[in-house]
């Protein structure tokens, strides 16, 4: 089976109108690996806030939607009843946001689901997406082979989801599974933390709390999707039925080479002040009560503080022992979403 050819006919990736699905989507439609991708989604988001080629591909009938809760037992009548890859990342993922039970009754039960169609269809290929969240913060590197030791709801949600899709891959003689731990994803349409630092940066409302060689593991979201078919074609080069790998820059940037990156890509000069970790945090608690009592939704909330003061020191050591071709440095990846982008820069 070779990757550089169109393998996939029919793909469905489920959570597929979010970020990382519409750029995944697009990526493997403009790379000739799919011939016809089905984006299943709880929320379908508008086809304008897609990628460029993945509304092209949609015009010319080789992309559709379909409204799909993973939380229930799949059965959309208008789902093929074939399939040669599922992706599946559908997921309650941001903190905060959620109480702790609603990563667990979604985050799992979508696993089951989303396993038990692709075994109705006989899929022979799921990607899932985890995360780094497992691993739990550490100033300490972490690697695939270092103990994951959540400590969020989340990071244990996304941990046991794993085991699911390790089950689903076991049960079945000749199926493939990749699982990618990812750091942080930011790219154009992100809306996630990165976009609220730059935000924050540009906008002289970015401070450093002792925080500046904070590693905070990350990667390009187009950068990815190159990292996962390249880790697929060397699945299928090497016979590997199950592979689960890191994804970040390596190493991953600290804090300040976010920030003075994101200055040198707008063309900017910016001061940013240095304040006390305990006074921002302490401020941190009236301010996020107001707001909630207000109905105002900002940025400062305990646990962002927290986790801003928090290495997540994670090494794809995959990637870099087996010698996968970055395509951007921190700079480049900035740069290019500033170019498709513009108005999320501003």
């Amino acid at each position: 089976m070779d990757m550089t050819r169109n393998i996939f006919e029919t793909c469905v990736i489920f959570g597929g109108t979010g970020f990382i699905g519409t750029h995944f989507a697009a990526h493997l439609l403009t790379n000739k690996l799919a011939e016809r991708i089905i984006l299943a989604d709880v929320r379908l988001s508008p086809k304008e806030a897609w990628p460029v080629p993945l509304q092209e591909a949609a015009l010319h009938g080789q992309v559709k939607t379909l409204p799909i809760d993973v939380r229930q037992p799949i059965g959309h009548s208008e789902l093929p009843g074939r399939v040669d890859l599922v992706v599946n990342l559908a997921a309650v993922h941001r903190e905060p946001g959620h109480e702790a039970y609603e990563y667990f009754a979604t985050n799992l039960p979508g696993a089951e689901h989303v396993c038990a169609w692709a075994e109705q269809v006989r899929c022979p290929w799921i990607i899932f997406t985890s995360s780094i969240a497992p691993y739990g913060p550490t100033e300490e590197e972490r690697d695939e082979y270092s103990l994951p030791v959540p400590i969020s709801p989340y990071g244990a949600s996304k941990l046991a989801a794993e085991k699911i899709h390790l089950g689903w891959q076991r049960a079945g003689q000749g199926r493939r599974l990749t699982i990618v731990r990812p750091g942080v994803v930011f790219g154009p349409g992100e809306g996630g933390n990165v976009s609220r630092m730059v935000k924050a940066v540009l906008g002289r409302y970015f401070p450093y709390m002792g925080n500046r060689q904070t590693r905070k593991a990350g990667g390009y979201v187009k950068e990815l999707c190159q990292a996962l078919t390249w880790v697929m074609q060397w699945q299928v080069e090497k016979g590997k039925e199950t592979m689960l790998f890191n994804f970040t820059m390596d190493p991953a940037p600290t804090v300040e080479e976010y920030v003075n990156t994101i200055c040198r890509v707008a063309g900017v000069e910016r001061f940013v002040p240095s304040i006390p970790y305990p006074l921002l945090l302490g401020a941190s608690y009236p301010i996020a009560a107001l707001c909630r009592l207000l109905g105002i939704h900002q940025p400062i909330s305990p646990v962002r503080v927290r986790k801003l003061v928090r290495s997540n020191n994670i090494v794809p050591k995959f990637l870099r022992e087996h010698g996968y071709p970055y395509q951007y440095t921190l700079e480049q990846a900035l740069a290019d979403w500033r170019r498709e982008k513009p108005e999320e820069w501003r």
